[in-house]
């Protein structure tokens, strides 16, 4: 984005970047809507005639983490981001709430890569019991612990803890980060969880299900949005599983809104900085989308789209990048060859004004695509 140098991420194009650096993708269900017209995709030429309409979008509010991304597309823009602690750790006074209310001792407290300081401190967090704390560029708290050591539960509860200290400072999220293994092999899980604050203000979910429409979180979409407007949450371990879980949701949905998260692009390739991961997973994802909009049906619309950049080619850091997204439409009813370029879209909130829009209700924040 024109803003990248404001958040260190001058040359950020995840999806570019992954195409070069793999030597080139196979997308040709993405390809054939349009996604090789959004940007110079290796392997994904532009066609003159897409089956879906493409195009991208900029972030209008200030940041480039999860929960911003999220809340953006459904409809929220903040103007003020959240905070972080990346230079300095958090706050002495609120590390000693944090012990004498969750009843652990910690170690960390510093900015670091997950896999790293699991690696560093998963020793002495296994003679001790201490909790491992650290954050990143984004406005999070982390807490990881061995399952061995610490039952998921009790994890959970000192996520709680901090979930309450952190709010008056405005924190987006705090993340219990379980592991298992032993000493230079650890693996984190996916009884990862996310403990998020509630948007501001209602949201297209909070519209949609206020009227009794259905919205069901695949992924860790419940969790971005503290349950907020979401019906039905599906817990998933992968993209395979997501992807699956997602055709399963709507199949069985007669009408609503099926809202999934794949964790392993940002969890598994991109904070990892392995591009082959993330182009194979982005070759998977294209595959299984014939089965998506099958599972559809005729009257589904498709969205396909990402809440941030997360460069797996970056070499200055391994936090999320300050980039355009591509953006994705798709609906039985566009006749072949008929897709539109969509153009650069002002924010992720037209996404969820176009759903809005859809089911008949207004949101304020972005302006509905035209189908």
């Amino acid at each position: 984005m024109p803003d990248a140098a404001a958040f260190g991420d001058v040359g950020a194009n995840t999806l570019g970047n992954t195409a070069k650096a793999v030597n080139g993708l196979k997308l040709p269900n993405m390809g054939a809507l349009g996604i090789g017209n959004i940007t110079d995709v290796k392997g994904v030429p532009p066609v003159s005639q897409a089956n879906g309409h493409f195009g991208k979008m900029a972030e209008a509010s200030v940041g480039k983490d999860t929960t911003t991304g999220h809340w953006e597309m459904a409809g929220v823009i903040l103007d003020k981001p959240f905070a972080t602690f990346t230079d300095t750790g958090f706050p002495p006074d609120l590390m000693e709430a944090f012990a004498n209310q969750s009843g652990f001792s910690w170690i960390g407290n510093f900015a670091a890569s997950g896999t790293e300081i699991i690696e560093r401190f998963g020793p002495r967090h296994q003679e001790t019991g201490d909790l491992i704390v650290y954050t990143s560029a984004d406005s999070v708290f982390q807490i990881a612990a061995h399952e061995d050591v610490v039952p998921i539960d009790k994890l959970y509860e000192a996520c709680q803890v901090a979930r309450r200290l952190l709010d008056p400072l405005q924190v987006a999220r705090v993340i219990a980060r379980p592991f298992v293994g032993v000493p230079g092999a650890y693996k984190r899980t996916y009884n990862r969880r996310d403990f998020s604050m509630k948007p501001p203000k209602p949201t297209v979910l909070n519209l949609l299900s206020d009227i009794g429409v259905p919205v069901i979180g695949v992924g860790k979409i419940y969790d971005i949005f503290a349950g907020s407007g979401v019906t039905k949450e599906i817990h998933t371990e992968g993209n395979t599983d997501g992807l699956q879980r997602t055709k399963e949701a709507l199949a069985a949905l007669d009408r609503g809104l099926v809202y999934t998260n794949l964790v392993d692009f940002d969890m598994m390739y991109g904070h990892r900085r392995d591009p082959h991961g993330y182009g194979k997973a982005l070759e998977e994802v294209d595959d299984f989308l014939p089965k998506l909009i099958e599972a559809g049906g005729p009257e589904t619309l498709t969205v396909l789209c990402a809440d941030h950049g997360c460069d797996p080619t970056a070499t200055w850091s391994t936090d999320h990048t300050r980039e355009y997204v591509p953006l994705i439409m798709y609906h039985p009813g566009i006749k072949p060859g008929q897709g539109r370029d969509l153009g650069i879209r002002p924010t992720f909130a037209d996404i969820g004004a176009t759903i809005g829009h859809i089911f008949g209700v207004k949101t304020v924040d972005g302006n509905a695509i035209s189908l």
